[in-house]
């Protein structure tokens, strides 16, 4: 089964799509009451147009796997919470392609640098870098505040301990998305290349606080405890989901260098030129080092990062990257955190027809191709 598939049964994009557009709805005559002419407003509906809602998915199949019916009330409330993961999203990405200094999002220019360019084009005064950061940080404010109040909004009306229990996941989650952001911003400065397990081990870090849990596990939590899932239930779903999630990011590294850019939207190698610190140039320096490549190993630690890097040199350094034998052994670590989130999925007493969307999820959060 396709992610398309996956994801379109019971229109759960569409519904939880349609939920972040009546909040965009809502938010342009606030916008425009406080003076915003159009761009900020046009640029927040700019960055949560399209995408997979796969964090909305893991959410709303999991309340159904755990006995969520459809139509009813609580239906509504996994659907609101799925716009509030949505629109979190949208704030860590204008947060995080300013801090990345990315210059795309899903091929087109990240906001802080279409308003740098906007800045540019009008002639005004100042720098434009710095208009289009500060621009870019308060839209990432603007989506959590807007997150916060879709997530108020879809507890309102449940009972109190319901309420508290997605509270506590959903606060641990935004907390843990913030630590895990300056561990990693901490990882780039770090001295790096010298102990390669150590650089595999801070990634992993990384992955866990800043990408894992928020994409997989505490998404699958959140669902479970609309349909008043039991402790039990809520750890078997933290067994599952943070593997999954591991495994999840771990394939958006590899995409990050030998991806499509027809279908990630970012620029072929993308991640070699920002410098990222992840397993799979910690794992390329240590099979280098293992196998007396020396010239292989000084390519990595020389030119990761350089963003003066020509097309041509990008694609050297990936090559070389995947002669190291490290994209091979990523895809078996990938192939086992899968394995050992799939067995837990499969031997979990779930719901249908929630089950099975959840271990298509599952399969297609690994598998993809953007």
């Amino acid at each position: 089964m396709s992610d398309t598939e996956v994801l379109g049964v019971e229109d759960v994009r569409a519904l939880v799509g349609q939920r972040v557009e009546e909040h965009l709805v809502r938010l342009r005559p606030v916008l425009a009451q406080a003076g915003d002419d159009g761009p900020v407003a046009d640029a927040l509906e700019e960055m949560l147009r399209g995408g997979k809602r796969l964090r909305a998915a893991f959410c709303y199949w999991s309340f159904r796997a755990h006995g969520g019916r459809p139509g009813t009330p609580e239906a509504e409330a996994a659907l609101r919470v799925g716009a509030s993961l949505e629109l979190f999203q949208a704030a860590a990405l204008f947060h995080d392609d300013v801090m990345d200094e990315s210059d795309t999002r899903r091929g087109r220019p990240a906001a802080h640098r279409a308003f740098a360019a906007r800045h540019t084009a009008h002639g005004w005064s100042g720098r434009a870098d710095q208009f289009g950061t500060s621009a870019a940080i308060l839209l990432g404010d603007l989506a959590l505040v807007a997150s916060e109040q879709e997530f108020a909004a879809a507890l309102a009306d449940a009972p109190a301990p319901r309420a508290r229990s997605a509270r506590a996941v959903f606060d641990l989650m935004r907390t843990e998305v913030t630590v895990g952001q300056y561990l990693d911003v901490l990882a780039q400065v770090l001295p790096w290349g010298e102990e390669p397990a150590a650089d595999e081990r801070r990634a992993r870090q990384v992955v866990r606080a800043k990408a894992a849990r928020y994409s997989v596990e505490h998404p699958l939590v959140l669902g479970a405890c609309l349909a008043d899932a039991s402790t039990v239930q809520l750890a078997a779903l933290r067994a599952v989901g943070l593997p999954l999630g591991e495994a999840f990011q771990l394939r958006d590294d590899l995409l990050g260098v030998f991806g499509d850019p027809t279908t990630t939207g970012k620029p072929a190698g993308d991640d070699l030129l920002e410098g990222k610190r992840t397993v799979l140039v910690a794992r390329a320096v240590a099979a280098a080092r293992a196998a007396g490549d020396t010239a292989t190993e000084a390519l990595v630690r020389r030119r990761l990062g350089d963003r003066s890097m020509s097309p041509v040199q990008v694609a050297e350094l990936a090559a070389a990257i995947q002669a190291s034998g490290a994209v091979d052994e990523v895809e078996a670590l990938i192939d086992a955190l899968a394995r050992q989130a799939l067995d837990a999925a499969e031997a979990a007493d779930w719901a249908e027809p929630g089950r099975s969307r959840l271990l298509g999820l599952a399969r297609a959060a690994v598998d993809r191709r953007a």
